[in-house]
């Protein structure tokens, strides 16, 4: 019997069986670019892959698993002589819907031509439409076989080779352009970065420019290559430079002169004439570079100026520092600024936001703030603006705080201002309590500079070895206070020369020390050694480290290794806790018994007397109110909270109890070497130092 034929439209198809679909243009790529022509015509590098999704109509009488369509390929293009050439591909067959491809044969295809192509389905008995006809379009594509030329590189602020030349915190730029053409970008990379990036010329064959601000001093090498719209690469043009040192500042008050002083000297720029409401030879902040800074009372006489501006131009890159300890904090209160007219073009400062007082530096109306100023307490301010970004930025103590704010900074210019700033034809919000080391640079202070002017170089309180005790007292080995030995606590010495016990049967097996000769062993009922009063400043940042072994696998009860108390409590202590299996940071937020406390703990097992112990190092930021507690070195990440209030404590440096009610407890039992105690946070890198024997090199 015949089969039975349907006519629509003048077309004749088998009853059980329709065409297959048109291919979509959107459903077609040469390689991963859409199907375009002209302008917009893919270029590629090699002879191209060409994808097409095909489909099969549903409603054909039968089952959705046997749609299956293979695709025609055919591309064409002019040669040398004019001779149309084609080429034509058909894919096996797959399920409808399936991505279809050609490969196209890496000798056919010619460089830097138009070759146009386009494709149908076809489902074993019918064709589609060629996905050209009716709405479709045509694909294109040129292979470009030649690589772009490598990028030539220049820069007005680093030429090449050149050494030395200004600096960190001074931006560069760096122009890249490649001879050729058709290139579309450029991808760079500056040793040591931040950066790694590409960079897209305005129009094909365009140069770039690219910033660059260096925050180390040093050589620098810049890698560039040039991708054209093919995505072929140039090979690598170099670039190396060679950084100085970031410049000194453009004016600086240190603020440590003699008392009765009535102007402020310079170490750069101009003296500052002084209010009557200056007093000099303050208070310094300790373990840093200053000696005395001045005292603002806060009046109206309470104010520095040199008459000039110190920022020349507040439009290009410019920051200003200080230390400062405000002697109240309920209410907006200027450091510096400088006068901008009948404003102040920039102000940093103490500002009163609600009921919070907040550190501030503003620019124009551009204001960014953060950080906890507190009565009394000294504070590294920093505030930088970057023309580069157009960004201002704020550092408390070293640390970026806040959210960096798009400033538009005004042209005028005045006199720069200590302790004031200007308001109409007058001045307000006046600095009460004391300044010190002002800074003003003509460029970006890095993050780095940021933490080395707010540096406060620890220093050593005191390290007991514990190797000997002469009259029941441990020597500092510095020569301060010693320890002294209570009942239950003794000094286990290691083994000598004399003798050694796999030689000779007679000589006694005596177990090493911790660390060096000797150690302390404790009885864990009363043994216990301290010193006569307090070795650190509780209310101030410190550190103490300390290493430990525990005589007990499965301790019954917490024991304490480090405190340091008030009159009521300890202001710290670190105990092992045989609940937790872990090693505690104990900070009670009040001289009161049962005040809260901050606890922050590190896991670790009991040493049940075998093994080298732990070194464990207690550290309190007063400046970014952090306690931490590290465990075998800095490069572990330490246990960390928030503990915005030290209080400073009476009582002295406990080593194996702690205060318990009215009296002692949690006594250790174990073995303890190496207390080391000092003013000041440490860092990571030298709490690694702590534990060995001898002292870190502090930076």
């Amino acid at each position: 019997m015949a089969a039975v034929v349907a006519a629509t439209s003048g077309v004749a198809h088998a009853a059980d069986n329709l065409p297959p679909k048109q291919p979509l243009v959107g459903d077609l790529t040469t390689e991963t670019k859409a199907c375009a022509t002209g302008e917009d015509r893919a270029y590629v590098g090699a002879p191209p892959t060409l994808r097409a999704a095909l489909y099969d109509p549903e409603e054909d009488n039968q089952p959705a698993e046997a749609n299956m369509v293979k695709g025609e390929f055919e591309a064409w293009w002019t040669d040398a002589d004019g001779v149309e050439q084609r080429l034509t591909y058909t894919t096996n067959a797959t399920l409808s819907g399936s991505r279809q491809l050609w490969r196209m044969p890496q000798d056919s295809i010619p460089a830097n031509t138009v070759v146009s192509w386009h494709v149908r389905a076809n489902d074993g008995t019918e064709n589609s439409p060629w996905s050209s006809e009716g709405a479709g379009s045509v694909c294109e594509f040129v292979y470009d076989d030649v690589s772009p030329e490598k990028a030539t590189i220049t820069s007005p602020e680093y030429p090449q080779d050149v050494l030395w030349v200004d600096g960190v915190g001074v931006y560069g730029h760096f122009t890249m352009d490649s001879p050729s053409d058709d290139v579309v970008a450029y991808t760079y990379d500056f040793t040591g970065g931040p950066y790694a990036a590409t960079v897209r010329p305005e129009q094909p064959g365009g140069s770039v420019t690219v910033p660059f601000l260096p925050l180390r001093s040093g050589p620098v090498r810049l890698a560039v290559r040039a991708i054209d719209r093919a995505g072929r690469s140039s090979g690598e043009s170099s670039y190396s430079f060679y950084v100085q040192e970031g410049r000194a500042p453009v004016a600086h008050w240190r603020l440590d002169d003699a008392a009765g002083a009535t102007s402020a000297g310079a170490e750069t720029g101009t003296a500052a004439r002084a209010g009557s409401g200056v007093t000099f030879g303050g208070p310094a902040p300790a373990r840093t570079g200053l000696t005395s800074t001045a005292h603002l009372d806060g009046s109206s006489h309470g104010w520095l100026t040199p008459d000039a501006p110190a920022v020349a131009d507040p439009r290009k890159s410019f920051a200003v520092s200080a230390w400062v300890r405000p002697a109240r904090t309920d209410r907006t209160m200027t450091v510096a600024g400088q006068d901008a007219g009948r404003s102040a073009g920039f102000t940093l400062g103490l500002r009163e936001e609600g009921t919070t007082p907040l550190w501030s530096f503003a620019i124009g109306d551009a204001r960014v703030s953060g950080g906890a100023p507190e009565t009394g307490e000294w504070a590294h301010l920093l505030g930088v603006y970057d023309a580069e970004t157009g960004h201002a930025k704020l550092y408390v103590n070293g640390h970026e705080v806040g959210t960096e704010t798009e400033a538009t900074p005004a042209a005028t210019t005045g006199a720069f201002q200590i302790g004031r700033v200007r308001h109409g034809e007058a001045y307000r919000d006046r600095w009460r309590g004391d300044l010190g080391d002002v800074r003003v640079h003509d460029r970006v202070v890095v993050p780095a500079e940021a933490a080395q002017l707010a540096h406060r170089r620890p220093s050593l309180l005191g390290h007991w070895s514990l190797e000997t005790a002469p009259a029941g007292a441990s020597p500092d080995q510095n020569g301060g206070a010693p320890l002294k030995l209570g009942d239950g606590a003794a000094i286990h010495r290691g083994p000598d020369d004399s003798c050694i016990p796999e030689l000779d049967p007679d000589c006694p097996v005596i177990p090493y020390a911790l660390v060096g000769d000797g150690h302390l062993t404790l009885d864990g009922r009363t043994g216990h050694a301290a010193t006569d009063g307090p070795v650190v400043d509780t209310s101030d940042s410190f550190t103490v480290g300390v290493v430990v072994r525990l005589a007990d696998a499965e301790p019954d009860r917490p024991m304490t290794v480090l405190s340091q108390g008030g009159e009521h409590t300890d202001a710290f202590k670190v105990r092992y806790q045989p609940s937790e299996h872990a090693w505690q940071l104990v900070m009670p937020q009040r001289d009161e018994q049962g005040a809260a406390e901050t606890v922050v703990a590190q896991i670790a097992a009991a040493d049940g007397g075998e093994g080298r112990g732990h070194r464990l190092a207690v550290v309190y930021d007063d400046a970014t109110d952090q306690i931490k507690l590290h465990i075998d070195g800095g490069s572990i990440a330490a246990a960390t909270a928030d503990f915005p209030n030290g209080w400073p404590s009476t009582g002295p440096l406990q080593i194996g109890r702690a205060r318990t009610g009215e009296g002692w407890g949690e006594y250790l039992h174990g073995d303890v070497d190496e207390v080391q105690a000092y003013a000041g946070a440490l860092s990571a890198d030298d709490i690694n130092g702590l534990g060995w024997g001898t002292d870190p090199c502090l930076c």
